[in-house]
């Protein structure tokens, strides 16, 4: 391999510092913008280099000490060396760059990053991987780049705390587990109060194994409010004991009468990792949508109704498209706990949902979207035809946010303002909101 030294002048999204070798733009994992480096190029590609950090020869003023001892090892962080403060700067150059780039979106449209509250300790939810090789047990994360799970050192520096005590307790009894090498993966996941939900992955011919084995060890795993199977897809999803839901709050500083809203999430549904952020998202929606009483809304890839039921509190309508059924489940009880009278979910693909309210001639005044990592490209071209003046973007991947706004400017929208929210600190993972208008 071929050795050089450099400088890293920025930070790129997939969480490399960049560099010039011989002219080429050269990433680098695990540096920082500013560092004077040592590298081995591990991969030429016709347009660009791949290197390995070997040493950091002067380190820059904006380089952090990992507060995890695996970090570097494990893959689920790729930012701990870096300075939060420095974090939080690259997201902002990042974003800003990726929707020039892919969307033409101009730099006066990027608001400031949201930070987090707490850079450490926020996350909500994680899913373990478990490992059975050579008579060994592992448990934790995979490796950047491989299938090799990598050993949680006590606790996971970015999960909150009910999420590390559920940890510790089923790491002291997987030990006694019969059937090591049935279990591939392990989601906990918690509500703000602190009642965690367990799932297990089973891929064994004996579910009743792994049944008795838990009930037995009740005693045991008491941060588990709730323990589950799951043998395949979301739908085998099966309760061993407990409660079925997490809960999180949604504060009444984000509204404009008095009273929170309470949310539940069940087995197997999709809630945000990061309880504060999200009330930050929550808040630039309805800032931003700013609903007066009389708007019919239109949630796509709604979910519990994490956005559909606050704004549902300001607006004459919400309808909410979900394809997860239990997700949609989620959200009509939510509506129903929290007496919304003005809110209505369907269980359906977006596409599908959204091709049958053209066919039936429905208009909405604001179409709310909060798609996978993939983006929603077939969709943003069906939305003009349900003739909002605003569409407001909830995206985790600033490219195919990119992407899909550079269609909605085709169709007569555009870019009002954008706000990155840092969801995951010590990731480079960035959330964002966009708002979009119709062009007069």
């Amino acid at each position: 391999m071929r050795e050089h030294t450099a400088t890293i002048e920025k930070m790129a999204f997939g969480g490399a510092g960049i560099c010039r070798v011989d002219g080429k733009v050269c990433f680098v994992p695990y540096t920082a913008h500013g560092d004077t480096v040592r590298i081995a190029i591990t991969s030429e590609k016709k347009s660009y280099l791949e290197g390995k950090l070997l040493e950091v020869l002067e380190p820059s003023p904006r380089r952090a000490v990992p507060e995890c001892p695996v970090f570097g090892t494990c893959g689920g962080c790729d930012w701990q060396h870096i300075a939060y403060d420095s974090q939080l700067k690259a997201k902002e150059d990042i974003f800003a760059e990726i929707l020039w780039r892919t969307g033409r979106v101009d730099r006066s449209c990027i608001e400031p990053v949201a930070a987090a509250p707490e850079p450490y300790g926020y996350r909500s939810r994680v899913q373990l991987k478990m490992r059975f090789a050579k008579g060994e047990r592992h448990i934790g994360f995979f490796m950047a780049g491989s299938h090799y799970v990598v050993n949680l050192p006590g606790r996971c520096a970015i999960a909150c705390e009910a999420v590390n005590t559920s940890y510790s307790e089923l790491s002291a009894i997987l030990g006694e587990y019969p059937e090591p090498d049935k279990i591939p993966q392990i989601d906990i996941s918690t509500g703000d109060d602190g009642d965690v939900i367990v799932i297990f992955h089973y891929i064994g011919g004996n579910r009743t194994v792994l049944i008795d084995f838990l009930n037995n060890n009740r005693d045991n795993l008491n941060r588990a409010a709730g323990v589950f199977l799951q043998s395949g897809r979301k739908t085998t999803i099966r309760k061993v004991y407990g409660k079925e839901a997490i809960s999180y709050t949604i504060h009444e500083t984000v509204f404009r009468e008095p009273g929170p809203l309470v949310l539940k999430t069940g087995r197997g549904g999709f809630s945000q990792v990061n309880f504060s952020q999200n009330n930050v998202m929550i808040d630039t929606v309805l800032k931003w949508v700013h609903p007066c009483g009389n708007e019919r809304i239109l949630d796509l890839y709604c979910g519990n109704g994490n956005f559909s039921l606050p704004l549902a509190r300001c607006a004459r309508q919400v309808v909410g498209l979900e394809e997860y059924e239990q997700s949609i489940m989620d959200a009509a009880r939510n509506r129903d706990e929290n007496r919304l009278r003005n809110a209505g979910f369907e269980a359906v693909d977006s596409v599908a949902g959204v091709k049958k309210l053209i066919e039936a001639g429905e208009k909405f005044d604001v179409v709310l979207l909060d798609p996978p990592r993939a983006g929603a490209a077939e969709v943003v071209r069906l939305i003009p035809s349900l003739r909002p003046q605003k569409i407001v973007y909830i995206s985790c991947d600033p490219p195919t946010l990119g992407r899909d706004i550079a269609y909605l400017k085709k169709l007569n929208y555009d870019v009002v303002k954008s706000r990155p929210v840092d969801m995951f600190p010590q990731t480079y993972h960035i959330e964002s909101v966009t708002l979009l208008e119709r062009c007069r």
